[in-house]
């Protein structure tokens, strides 16, 4: 219980408290949501990744694992949520968006900074789950953007936006410079390090100033089985994967963690961009990431207790 209490205390509390002050900043200013994303996705994410990369250490072995994990999960999650979404019977439409509520996480500005603080003291978690964002971002802009634009048979230009992706290539940065054992001079590595340290507050206030603006109106049974996919199957489904593969320690304990973030916003902005059930997307979003603050802090508790290293 008491290890319960610190978790919410020194990893849950402090997250959405950045996302309420940003809830209430937005609503109170208007602040400028474009600003704000390209801030996070052009600036301070890469600079996180860069830093995180370039000082630690991944060997192949560590690697492997994790993208073997990642991609059996995902493979499952895309089996399962075309399963229920044929069974409860969901237009094309409606499909398309229920499957990437439940396979398409928020890994950026929710994942990250779980990590960094449940991993503070260990570099290894952070940098584990730098590649599940990469991974991700590859997911959502090939088997994501195919889900909204193949609903209406529209051209697809996903890999374009895929690479235009900043994050790709400070992580190929970093991991190149840290290969090199290249120093990098102080006037530049101070503001790279200054703007990595920045990630984790403006990642969490411009969630908020997102999560603002949407609004719930009922628990459709749509609603409720994102809810439930993405929350809880998936976590399901990650331990299994862990355990089939033989996962332990910092490896699991990440894979784990990352498996239990809320819906990703993309799946909200595809949706509207597409037309295909923007307010359900945009709710799934919301109530996802609402939930998680009692489904996460269960599984950053439990993967401490099942995967101790």
């Amino acid at each position: 219980m008491e290890v319960l209490l610190l978790i919410i205390v020194n990893v849950i509390l402090p997250v959405f408290l950045l996302i309420g002050a940003g809830a209430v900043l937005h609503i109170r200013y208007s602040l400028d949501m474009n600003t704000l994303a390209k801030l996070n996705t052009y600036l301070l994410m890469p600079a996180l990744s860069f830093v995180n990369i370039y000082q630690n250490e991944i060997d192949a072995h560590t690697l492997l694992h994790v993208l073997s994990f990642l991609i059996i999960q995902s493979l499952c999650l895309m089996a399962l949520s075309a399963g229920i979404a044929k069974a409860a019977k969901f237009d094309n439409s409606l499909s398309a968006t229920f499957k990437n509520s439940v396979v398409l996480v928020n890994s950026g500005n929710f994942g990250l900074p779980i990590s960094q603080l449940v991993f503070h003291q260990n570099p290894l978690g952070l940098s584990i789950q730098i590649i599940v964002l990469i991974f991700q971002n590859l997911l959502t802009y090939t088997y994501g953007l195919y889900n909204s634009v193949s609903v209406n048979t529209k051209g697809l230009q996903a890999m374009k936006v895929f690479l235009k992706n900043p994050v790709i290539y400070a992580f190929l940065a970093g991991l190149l410079c840290h290969s090199l054992s290249i120093q990098i001079p102080g006037f530049i590595w101070t503001p790279i390090e200054n703007l990595a340290a920045a990630f984790l507050a403006l990642a969490l206030v411009t969630l908020g100033a997102q999560s603002a603006s949407l609004k719930l109106i009922r628990f459709s049974l749509p609603l409720i089985l994102s809810i439930v996919g993405r929350l809880i199957l998936s976590p399901v489904i990650a331990i299994m994967v862990i355990l089939t593969l033989g996962l332990e320690g910092t490896t699991a304990q990440a894979l784990f963690i990352a498996s239990s973030f809320p819906t990703s916003r993309n799946s909200s902005l595809f949706a509207l961009e597409y037309g295909n059930h923007p307010e359900y997307a945009a709710q799934a979003v919301l109530m996802s990431t609402v939930f998680s603050i009692a489904t996460v802090t269960a599984i950053v508790y439990s993967a401490k207790i099942l995967f101790p290293g």
